[in-house]
């Protein structure tokens, strides 16, 4: 008799696993309708990878696996010209792939000027919610860009610690972005902080700025 009470116990559980299975991924497609796929850049010597827990975190706030995209750079020494023209080809991948007319980019160290330098040539009618992260963003420009459609801006938003000793400070913030100060993060570690994905996820939300 207990073993017969065990065994129904058991399957009453397992209906109940399951049916939460099956109800989980309707309801995650529902909260995710109305993103636009986000594209990672890494920076200089890094990989696609590193975004794993910023991903993590995105997917826990409502984003779906296929509306997250961490783009493997052919040239890791960073180079603007050259990732530029690679992140231009991968835009229109995603953008087919997804059926989205424009894409949000979170870009890392060198992530940020490779994104500026692609906006700023063909690419700003492509592009909604820009977010960088330690990011030298001066060495492309010193103004956020405001895409091609002056009713629709570029929204940017620019994160930088005062612990990153491999970027200077006055380097990240732009003219025209949402410019946050954070402390205690090193150059890698904002990759994995908690106020930086909550700024980062914001930022994908539209809470960006761009007054020019």
């Amino acid at each position: 008799m207990k073993n017969k009470r065990l065994l129904l116990s058991l399957i009453a559980c397992m209906t109940i696993i399951l049916s939460a299975a099956t109800i989980q991924p309707s309801v995650s497609k529902a909260q995710t309708n109305d993103h636009d796929p986000v594209i990672f850049i890494h920076g200089a010597g890094g990989i696609g990878a590193s975004f794993y827990g910023i991903e993590n975190y995105l997917k826990k706030q409502g984003w779906s696996d296929d509306e997250l995209y961490a783009i493997e750079m052919s040239d890791k020494s960073g180079n603007n010209e050259n990732n530029a023209k690679q992140l231009a080809s991968y835009v229109d991948e995603v953008l087919k792939k997804t059926g989205k007319s424009k894409v949000d980019i979170v870009g890392h160290s060198m992530g940020g000027p490779n994104a500026l330098t692609y906006i700023l040539n063909d690419g700003g009618s492509k592009v909604n919610d820009v977010v960088t992260f330690g990011s030298p963003n001066k060495m492309v420009t010193s103004k956020a860009p405001v895409g091609t459609d002056p009713n629709d801006k570029i929204l940017y938003t620019s994160i930088y610690s005062t612990n990153d000793f491999v970027v200077n400070n006055r380097l990240s913030p732009l003219d025209g972005a949402k410019n946050v100060q954070i402390s205690g993060a090193s150059h890698l570690g904002l990759l994995m902080n908690s106020e930086v994905n909550e700024l980062i996820k914001d930022g994908l939300n539209g809470k960006g700025e761009n007054t020019n």
